[in-house]
C-alpha cells in the first residue's frame, strides 16, 4: 500500500495519477511491478492504458483491472468539433472494452448516472444519463418497431445518501433485481491532483467505482463482486482540493522561474507573467529548476519532496478550515458540455448502428 501520509494528502479517483505518484517515491524501475502503462495517440488525442494487477494493486492501492484514460481539452475550449472527435473515440475505446470484458453485442445495459443534481461539479452523472439513448421498453412492449443494431438499454439516476437518505448501492441492487441487466455501465464526477486533468480526462474502468473516494467519502462500491454482473466505471474529474491548487501554484512559480533562468532573460522581467514573458507558452516537467538551485532560490520550500509539500500545505490549511475542493466558475457549461460527450459515447458503443443524426438528436 502507498504510505499513509501520502494517501492522506493527495486525492486521486485517476489510476494514471496513483501511478504517477507511485513512480515519484524513488523506488528502483525493477521493483514497479505489477502496472503495466501504455501510451498511444488515437484521433489526435493521447490515451493511456494502465493494466493492474493484484501485485499493483497494493502498490498503487487501486483495484486490479484495465484503466483507460482520454485526454482532450475539447470541452474547455468549447470545440464542438473537438468534442465529437473524442466522443467517437470514447465510444470506441468502451466498445473496446466491452467484447474485452466478453459482453455480447445484443447484451442488455443498466446506464446508472451518480451524483448530485444539486451540487453542479458533481451533477455530470445525472446530467449525462438524461442524454443516454434508452430502449428497454421498446423491447419490452414494441419488439417490432426496434432495428437491428440496437440493444435494450435502461438507464436512471440514483441520486446521493444526503438527499435520499438509502445507500446508493441498494438503491442500485433493487433496480438490479427488477431490470436484471446483463452489464452496468456507472458515470460519476472525480477528483484529481492536478488541476491540469479537470475536464479534461475521461477515465474508463472495468473495476467498478467507489463513489465519493476521490472527496474522502467513501460509500460502498459498485463492482462485479457486490451484484454479480459487470461493471464499467466512466468519469471525469471536476474538482481539485485546496491543496492541490496550493502545490500546482508553488510548481508553476517554480518552473516559470526556472524557464526565466533557461532564457536569460532580464532579472526585472523573471516574475512577469508567463503570457506576458513567453507569449502564452505551456510550462512544463522541464522547466523546473534542478534541487540545488530551488534551495539557493527557495530555500527550504524548494527542497521539499512532492509529498512533503503537500502535506506541510495540509497541515497549514486544515486547522484554519482551508482545505477546500475547488471547481472552475464555468462549471455549469462544463459539465453541460461534458455530459453531452459521454452520454453521445455511450450511445455510438452501445447501439453499433445508430446513425449520426440519431446520435446527436440524442445527445444535444
Amino acid at each position: 500500500m502507498m504510505e499513509k501520509h501520502s494517501e492522506e494528502s493527495i486525492r486521486t479517483d485517476l489510476a494514471v495519477e496513483a501511478k504517477e505518484m507511485y513512480v515519484k517515491q524513488d523506488i528502483p524501475e525493477q521493483q514497479q511491478t505489477g502496472v503495466i502503462v501504455n501510451e498511444e495517440k488515437l484521433n489526435g488525442l493521447t490515451v493511456t492504458h494502465v493494466k493492474v494487477n493484484q501485485e499493483g494493486e497494493q502498490r498503487i492501492n487501486k483495484k486490479a483491472g484495465h484503466y483507460i484514460t482520454i485526454e482532450t481539452d475539447a470541452v474547455k475550449n468549447q470545440d464542438s468539433n473537438a468534442q465529437q472527435k473524442a466522443a467517437e473515440l470514447l465510444s470506441t475505446l468502451l466498445a473496446n472494452l466491452l467484447e474485452e470484458k466478453n459482453i455480447a453485442k445484443d447484451a442488455s445495459c443498466l446506464v446508472v448516472g451518480l451524483g448530485n443534481d444539486y451540487v453542479t461539479p458533481d451533477a455530470l452523472g445525472p446530467q449525462a444519463v438524461k442524454k443516454v439513448l434508452v430502449t428497454k421498453h421498446l423491447f419490452d412492449y414494441h419488439p417490432e418497431t426496434v432495428a437491428d443494431g440496437y440493444r435494450p438499454v435502461a438507464a436512471f439516476s440514483p441520486g446521493v445518501m444526503g438527499v435520499t437518505g438509502v445507500e446508493t448501492s441498494d438503491i442500485i441492487k433493487g433496480v438490479i433485481e427488477q431490470v436484471k441487466p446483463d452489464f452496468i455501465i456507472a458515470i460519476d464526477a472525480l477528483a484529481s491532483r492536478s488541476i491540469d486533468r479537470v475536464n479534461q480526462t475521461i477515465q474508463l474502468s472495468d473495476t467498478g467505482i467507489h463513489p465519493g473516494s476521490g472527496v474522502g467519502n467513501k460509500r460502498k462500491e459498485l463492482s462485479y463482486e457486490t451484484f454479480g454482473i459487470p461493471v464499467i466505471a466512466i468519469g471525469v474529474p471536476t474538482v481539485v482540493d485546496a491543496v492541490t491548487i496550493t502545490s500546482d501554484t508553488i510548481d508553476y512559480v517554480f518552473k516559470h522561474i526556472g524557464r526565466e533562468l533557461k532564457e536569460g532573460d532580464k532579472p526585472s522581467r523573471r516574475l512577469a507573467p508567463a503570457s506576458m514573458t513567453f507569449g502564452g507558452k505551456t510550462l512544463t516537467e522541464e522547466d523546473l529548476p534542478q534541487l540545488e538551485k530551488r534551495q539557493a532560490i527557495f530555500g527550504m520550500i524548494g527542497s521539499l519532496t512532492e509529498v512533503e509539500k503537500r502535506q506541510l500545505i495540509k497541515e497549514v490549511l486544515s486547522p484554519l478550515g482551508h482545505n477546500l475542493m475547488v471547481t472552475p466558475k464555468e462549471i455549469d457549461g462544463l459539465i453541460h458540455d461534458m455530459a453531452h460527450l459521454i452520454a453521445n459515447g455511450i450511445n455510438g458503443a452501445l447501439h453499433t448502428q445508430i446513425d449520426s443524426d440519431l446520435a446527436n438528436s440524442a445527445t444535444r
